[in-house]
């Protein structure tokens, strides 16, 4: 089952763009569809995906080979949902503990700004070894800082799973490419985030992926100047 969902992940992605454009779809935008809640494994092969649709995840700075990477989500009555699909041909991944420097290999992104009316946003990074990092960003006039929740157990953790394509799920290990699947609730997004979104509800946001096989490569969904920090240049996110 994972070959056949990196398979349709790779014939799916060269023709994405260009029926998003056929579409008349706001590249600027992702609408994000409801479900029920389901427990994540890491593969992406719950039926409740079948609901959204892939987004890309495009280069913004290269050192080698042009990588696909694309991802989906989706929200329930608890929290959000998020799939990354990333084509790839090494783990470069040797951090083997949760809120470590991630960002120093590979490893997928998420940005999540609830409240556009302050400077301050969530960040959650997930490395193909299934580490992870969660921090509140304070973000004044360009000046950044990470925070870690302070109660971070029971029904505010986030649930996290990876897998990995064509090879094995160690460091060094040559693949094809690794899955990352996550659930964030909302109660580890509070006080930003009182009540779950309803439709019509409107977010800030951004998505990434950072690689390190043949040097610094970038993926990001909004491109940025270079930071990942430049909240102004989030997306929006529609919940349906």
């Amino acid at each position: 089952m994972k070959n056949f969902v990196l398979l349709t992940f790779l014939l799916g992605l060269a023709n994405l763009g260009a029926a998003m454009s056929a579409s008349g779809q706001d590249s600027t935008q992702i609408r994000i569809r409801k479900t029920a809640d389901f427990q994540i494994d890491g593969t992406g092969d719950n039926a409740g995906w079948a609901k959204a649709s892939w987004v890309p995840i495009t280069i913004q700075e290269s050192a080698g080979r042009l990588l696909a990477t694309q991802t989906k989500m989706l929200y329930s009555d608890t929290g959000l949902y998020f799939l990354f699909q990333c084509e790839d041909q090494q783990l470069t991944a040797t951090i083997q503990e949760d809120f470590g420097a991630l960002f120093k290999e590979d490893v997928v992104e998420v940005f999540i700004w609830p409240d556009p009316s302050v400077p301050i946003y969530y960040e959650y990074e997930l490395s193909p070894l299934n580490y992870e990092l969660i921090i509140l960003v304070p973000n004044i006039n360009g000046r950044f800082h990470g925070w870690k929740p302070w109660s971070y157990k029971g029904n505010s953790r986030v649930q996290h799973a990876t897998s990995v394509q064509g090879g094995e799920k160690k460091s060094g290990s040559a693949v094809k490419g690794w899955t990352a699947e996550f659930f964030i609730p909302y109660r580890l997004l509070s006080p930003m985030v009182v009540s779950p979104p309803t439709s019509g509800t409107q977010w800030r946001g951004n998505l990434y992926r950072i690689d390190y096989d043949q040097g610094y490569t970038t993926w990001s969904w909004q491109k940025t100047s270079g930071s990942f920090h430049e909240y102004k240049k989030f997306g929006v996110w529609i919940f349906e």
